[in-house]
């Protein structure tokens, strides 16, 4: 009868629930779970690496490989800017940066425009850096600021009193550098994040 077989039924479950070396089923306290017959539970740490410590924050990145692309991108930057100038001045005859009679580089303001292409590579690698070892989402957000710095230097020409076709010119520059920094630094983090 019933009344007879319920309590050693009850016993077999018990003992089976008790057991997960023959029954394959996890116990209260490597589950963390609260059984009736139990009173207090025992809480799953999950484990953690050394690796996952160092990673709690940011993205990995290798540092000398990624300042080293970003020496490589300021060189590249500063060449973009020269052969801007160059171009928009030589073969196009435009007045960008200085007056026509000063020739087919111009005067300072050409080398300054190639320092601060070289200085902005280096900077947007820092800038990176800095995001790699901060955020989750680094490239998305040194995507943001480098288009929207870039629309600023796109925009900057507009309020001198340069004639039209030299604004226009030197905006083309700095939108041209700011292309090759955002592209260049973006890519070289691509490939050193670990």
């Amino acid at each position: 009868p019933r009344s007879t077989l319920f309590p050693y039924t009850t016993l077999f479950r018990s003992l089976s629930y008790r057991s997960p070396a023959t029954t394959g089923y996890p116990t209260p306290a490597t589950t963390g779970y609260r059984s009736p017959a139990t009173t207090d539970t025992v809480p799953v740490r999950p484990t953690i690496s050394p690796d996952d410590e160092g990673r709690r924050l940011g993205v990995g990145v290798d540092a000398r490989k990624l300042w080293a692309g970003g020496a490589a991108s300021a060189l590249v930057a500063a060449l973009v800017a020269l052969t801007g100038v160059l171009a928009c001045r030589w073969l196009f005859g435009l007045s960008v940066l200085a007056p026509h009679q000063e020739g087919a580089y111009g005067d300072v303001h050409t080398t300054a425009l190639i320092l601060i292409a070289a200085g902005a590579a280096l900077a947007a690698t820092g800038l990176m850096h800095l995001l790699m070892a901060s955020t989750l989402r680094p490239r998305l957000f040194f995507g943001w600021i480098v288009s929207l710095v870039t629309t600023l230097a796109v925009i900057v020409p507009f309020s001198t009193t340069a004639g039209l076709d030299a604004k226009f010119a030197t905006a083309l520059v700095n939108l041209a550098i700011g292309v090759t920094v955002g592209a260049l630094v973006g890519g070289v983090a691509a490939r050193v994040a670990r």
